[in-house]
């Protein structure tokens, strides 16, 4: 915490993401980062505090020399969650997604499961006495019967009373023995039923919410947390079944020596051993589970998306620690096993070693657990050139399965243990990673079935609810800022118009992915994902200080600048263009007149130029007899252009330089028009350094009436 409000300035601006999948820039961060601790620590007054960050810096160096992209991924997921939450804290509420699986972590359930583990726990601990106390009362009845019957000839014919008053003791010890046997196997019965209340009604639940949650996390939903707590009940859950394993041996070690007729043991004791382990069998296969699921390292936010010839990675956890696990435990994976022939129309297979050794992890209370790292598929080869049924479904909705398995040997039981991922997407480019990336959302949103990779074969409708709430984390995951619900609502309005206002109205999967927008040659996905990319790569800073109106249409667009003062403008993105952003700006005439203006889109070969608030502060406009000025003033509702942007603005370092300097100055042509129709405002590309514009404004001489052009967006 104290390295984060110290260095906040200088750990934001860094880009984190790209560090984390590129070494040699997470090893330049992490001498930076060194560095910057360095100069903070030098202007620290308070000398415990100095001496707290020297240990920190110490710890970093230990942890992180040899592995700078670890620290990067850490800061970047931190960052990240940093977003996230206030990006919710932000809008007005939470989406029903967001509130049910907060309300599936309530305090009060694990608490309530903490509670119940710890009562079986000690029940069992109290058995294990009672066991050693039955022990003790049957080698103290086995002594005295053989004493008896080594004196029994004897004794009988020289002091029958006293061999009548000893048989009288033994068959009263016997008749105790006997109560304590059936009192033992009653107890282990009721905490027998116990341990399979607590998994089917709270335990195995509780799993599967974890993976409700994980599903939703991959697409951009609440960070995943609960793992730690399940491995805990997980592993004290079994640990009392294999006690009470231990158990039921002692006690028919014991009947080899007492037994007797009606003996409970023999007649109990079998029924409940299967019950036992019927209980270890079903929680240890449970307990094999996907922590990790399969991602590429270079697109860590888009996981379940794999690329032919690209290595990725995933990792699988055993969520229950015994020390007597042979820890050779030898993990295999499989790639679409078991699939029926003719389900997708490619095949693929794994190209590198895919065996490893699960080892324990010291950081994780020393569960079981393998991370394959360096996996990577190949599409198999077909005679003939024939892959199969083609055209069934298109490569993105194709949906593919890694797999998983073990054995499991403890205690004399063996235990074949398998478990899946999340149904996978293989792309064999990357320009199919958006169409990718919605098919994995619009899964993960709709079914929690991890082998229903028929599931495009007939997919169902999401509601407008669901939907506008999993978009609205795409923005907090890829643009650091969820979208408010105005933001929302304009959206709703361009996917599903009249019924936008409907909360429950069914989107299909066609009309998000696959049908192209009224007029337009793309999808409202397409669409969508462009403007993601540019928010991410030329947008971050103007977004996240909310100054971007994002989706408004250009009716609306009118209706809210025309009352505003001259210069007031807004930005919006491009309903045209596939990642364009634009701004409109009003002025008025000497008669009264309302006139807007719209700049040609920015998309990113002209952002890539020019920072986007560097383009608000220098942008000009040329028309005839009037002075190259800039006429944006105020950006909606009414704050000052320089107010709204200044810190954004990119200063350059003076330079002793042989030089002149020079600056880039985006600048328009003003298209004159007498209607009150929005004109165009044509920016060259890349903008003019201000010689250019000198020796434009010389030399050129521009027909303002042949100019006018419909209203561009």
């Amino acid at each position: 915490m104290d390295i984060r409000q110290g260095l906040s300035s200088w750990i934001e601006t860094q880009d984190w993401d790209t560090a984390a999948n590129e070494e040699p820039m997470a090893g330049v961060l992490f001498t930076n980062l060194l560095s910057q601790l360095d100069r903070v620590r030098s202007q620290e007054q308070n000398f415990l505090q100095r001496h707290n960050m020297k240990i920190i810096q110490q710890q970093l160096q230990v942890k992180y020399t040899s592995n700078p992209t670890a620290m990067a991924r850490v800061i970047s997921t931190c960052l990240r969650e940093e977003r996230r939450i206030l990006s919710s804290a932000c809008m007005q509420e939470q989406g029903p997604l967001e509130r049910s699986l907060q309300h599936s972590v309530a305090f009060e359930r694990q608490k309530s499961m903490d509670n119940r583990v710890a009562i079986i726990r000690g029940s069992v601990q109290l058995m294990d006495q009672a066991v050693k106390s039955i022990e003790d009362m049957q080698d103290d009845f086995d002594f005295r019967y053989k004493t008896l019957q080594a004196r029994e000839s004897s004794d009988a014919r020289q002091n029958p009373e006293m061999m009548k008053q000893e048989v009288t003791t033994l068959q009263a010890m016997l008749n105790s023995l006997d109560f304590k046997r059936k009192e033992i196997l009653s107890k282990m019965d009721d905490v027998i039923k116990e341990i399979e209340d607590l998994m089917s009604s709270q335990l195995n639940p509780e799993l599967q919410d974890w993976k409700r949650r994980q599903q939703i996390a991959a697409i951009g939903g609440p960070q995943l947390t609960g793992l730690e707590q399940l491995h805990s009940w997980f592993t004290l859950t079994a640990q009392s079944l294999f006690q009470m394993k231990r158990q039921l041996d002692k006690l028919a070690d014991l009947i080899v020596k007492v037994t007797y007729e009606s003996d409970p043991i023999p007649l109990q004791k079998p029924q409940m051993e299967e019950r036992v382990k019927y209980l270890i069998y079903h929680l240890i296969k449970s307990s094999f589970v996907v922590e990790k699921q399969p991602c590429m390292p270079t697109h860590p936010q888009k996981p379940l998306i794999i690329k032919t010839g690209v290595q990725f990675t995933t990792k699988v956890r055993l969520l229950v620690k015994l020390p007597e696990v042979d820890y050779q435990l030898k993990v295999k994976t499989t790639f679409d096993k078991d699939l029926p022939p003719g389900r997708v129309s490619r095949q693929f297979f794994i190209l590198t070693n895919n065996t490893k050794v699960m080892d324990i992890e010291d950081y994780s209370n020393g569960c079981l657990s393998v991370e394959f790292r360096h996996l990577q598929l190949k599409e198999k080869k077909y005679i003939n050139g024939t892959k199969g049924n083609e055209g069934l479904l298109s490569v993105t909705e194709e949906l593919h399965s890694l797999s998983f398995e073990a054995c499991f040997t403890v205690q004399g039981l063996t235990i074949d243990l398998e478990t899946c991922s999340l149904p996978l997407v293989v792309i064999s480019n990357v320009s199919q990673l958006p169409g990718g990336w919605v098919s994995v959302m619009w899964y993960n949103l709709l079914s929690d079935e991890p082998r229903n990779l028929a599931f495009f074969g007939n997919p169902p409708r999401a509601t407008w609810s669901q939907l506008s709430e999993v978009l609205s984390w795409q923005f907090s995951t890829f643009a650091g800022k969820g979208l408010n619900k105005e933001q929302l609502s304009m959206l709703g309005g361009k996917l599903l118009g009249q019924h936008a206002s409907c909360s429950d109205y069914q989107v299909s999967w066609s009309k998000l992915s696959k049908e192209n927008i009224s007029g337009k040659p793309f999808s409202f996905w397409m669409w969508l994902d462009s403007i993601l990319e540019l928010i991410k790569k030329h947008l971050m800073p103007v977004w996240n200080e909310n100054y971007i109106m994002g989706f408004v249409s250009k009716e609306m667009e009118r209706t809210l600048l025309k009352d505003k003062e001259p210069g007031t403008f807004l930005l919006r993105f491009s309903e045209s263009h596939l990642g364009g952003i634009t701004f409109t700006w009003v002025e008025h005439g000497d008669n009264g007149e309302v006139k807007f203006n719209s700049v040609e889109p920015y998309t990113k070969n002209r952002l890539s130029a020019l920072p986007f608030a560097d383009i608000i502060r220098d942008y000009k406009v040329i028309s005839e007899g009037v002075v190259p000025e800039n006429p944006l003033k105020f950006l909606y509702p009414d704050i000052p252009k320089d107010e709204a942007f200044g810190r954004l603005y990119n200063i350059q370092p003076s330079k002793v330089h042989p030089y002149i300097t020079s600056t880039l100055i985006p600048i328009s042509q003003l298209r004159s028009n007498t209607t009150t129709t929005p004109s165009s405002c044509q920016s060259p590309e890349p903008p003019m350094t201000p010689g250019e514009f000198d020796m434009l404004s010389e030399h050129l001489c521009f027909d303002i009436n042949s100019m006018s052009s419909p209203y561009s967006e």
